[in-house]
């Protein structure tokens, strides 16, 4: 399976690719204010390529629970000042940029600026210009599942049955997109886990991975040290919820997700080189 960005692609079916998170953000839930400067942006990026990541998802909006929403011109106000070294520093190790945001505008400045991947966790829902924005820079695409962006991420949902509700909407979403110009070869799945789902609804999203596949597109999977974790096993901060989340990107690689957004490169990277190695006979689920 192949997943198509511009400027270049990625074989899944050979291994399976990491990107690393560099939040330039005050309040997120992990390493909220850590790399606001030009100077920390910079080293953190060196510090996700020096780890072996295959791309940097670079976001200036928290989308924690409990966090507030802010608009495109606070976004690029955080942005701004930052991404072009960045861009610049990507370049030079080649490795491609994707920017985290719901804003149209945020995306074209960036796309301009030479992101080559958008991540929008409302699955085009927020504004209704992102997909035209996105076409018409032949960027890649991770469309997420989530209901309520951008006020009401993490309202309690209630569904029937949670992994044919995310396989029904990202097909729509999926569709959706190709209508408006984006090819699906620059198209991936992510079911949003920890988005609009309590702890256990995000387990069965994890679950309904091979549902998803059957469209046709690569699964993206975001775990890493999110709250959901920690309801499930001893309630521990994000501080500690490496093993956690390493064990949720094993159980979702081994249900055939194929790129993992984190903040634990190195770690996330080392987990799946062992797994890999494991005989698929030998896996239960």
């Amino acid at each position: 399976m192949i997943f198509e960005y511009r400027g270049g692609a990625w074989d899944l079916a050979g291994r399976a690719r990491v990107v690393g998170i560099l939040n330039l953000t005050p309040d997120s839930f992990y390493d909220g204010g850590r790399y606001l400067t030009r100077e920390a942006a910079v080293s953190r990026l060196e510090a996700i390529v020096s780890e072996g990541a295959d791309a940097v998802d670079v976001g200036a909006q928290s989308t924690r629970p409990g966090g507030a929403a802010i608009g495109p011109e606070e976004e690029w106000r955080r942005l701004e000042p930052v991404l072009a070294a960045l861009v610049s520093a990507a370049a030079r190790v080649e490795i491609p940029l994707s920017i985290d945001t719901y804003h149209a505008e945020v995306a074209r400045r960036a796309l301009d600026a030479g992101v080559v991947i958008v991540n929008d966790v409302s699955g085009l829902q927020a504004d209704p210009r992102m997909a035209e924005v996105v076409s018409a820079a032949k960027a890649g695409l991770v469309l997420m599942h989530s209901i309520g962006a951008p006020d009401a991420l993490h309202a309690p949902r209630e569904y029937g049955d949670v992994a044919e509700e995310v396989r029904a909407f990202l097909e729509e979403r999926m569709r959706f997109a190709e209508s408006n110009g984006i090819p699906r070869e620059r198209i991936a799945l992510d079911p949003g886990i920890g988005f609009s789902k309590r702890a256990e609804q995000s387990v069965e999203a994890l679950h309904g991975i091979p549902s998803l596949l059957s469209l046709g597109r690569p699964v993206y999977v975001g775990v890493s040290r999110k709250s959901f974790l920690s309801s499930l096993t001893d309630k521990a901060p994000a501080s500690e919820r490496l093993a956690a989340g390493l064990g949720a990107s094993l159980f979702a690689f081994a249900l055939g997700a194929r790129i993992f957004r984190t903040h634990d490169v190195r770690e996330t990277i080392q987990a799946l080189q062992v797994f890999e190695h494991v005989p698929r006979e030998s896996v239960r689920t």
